[in-house]
């Protein structure tokens, strides 16, 4: 009998950024044309220079989700000292929509993996009271996912998915 290992967990997602939750939302997160986010799979520098299109699976277009990009292992994994670093955030999405139709309070910076392998966690939470207001942090360094959902009331996230990176070097691009 083969047990299913959540990759969230074995990513140190759930623990690090989040806390353990349900996915009860469809989320997929596309970089250009066909570059598909999947938990845990490697994604290029060259790949993430812009926003990637972002698809929520909800089931009413009353609903509204705040999304949030951010990286725990900055600067480097084996010294994260400024976790999180945040790269993005859009407000009141629509359900069954994408996140163009949000309101971006914080502007999309590219990932930017310097040292060691990054994970970047793309949260996506329901926002309880539809349209909220939800507050952009002072600043990205030290950014805590937990903590923003505490402070704007938003719960549990509703999906989450990740990818890794790291700096491309010549080496590597044959």
């Amino acid at each position: 009998m083969s047990r299913i290992v959540d990759p969230l967990i074995v990513g140190r997602v759930m623990g690090d950024v989040v806390e353990v939750f349900t996915q009860s939302v469809k989320l997929t997160i596309t970089y250009g044309s066909n570059k598909r986010v999947s938990n845990g799979h490697e994604l290029m520098p060259a790949v993430f220079m812009t926003k990637p299109r972002v698809e929520i699976g909800g089931v009413d277009m009353r609903e509204a989700y705040t999304l949030i990009l951010t990286d725990p292992d900055a600067p480097s994994p084996s010294d994260p000292h400024l976790r999180e670093h945040l790269h993005w955030i859009v407000t009141d999405i629509p359900g069954t929509t994408d996140a163009s139709f949000g309101r971006e309070i914080v502007s999309y910076e590219s990932p930017n993996p310097v040292i060691g392998i990054h994970r970047y966690v793309f949260v996506l939470f329901k926002q309880t009271r539809g349209r909220q207001t939800v507050r952009a942090p002072i600043s990205r360094d030290h950014f805590n996912t937990k903590k923003f959902s505490e402070d704007n009331g938003l719960g549990l996230p509703v999906a989450v998915v990740y990818f890794n990176a790291q700096r491309e070097t010549a080496a590597r691009r044959r």
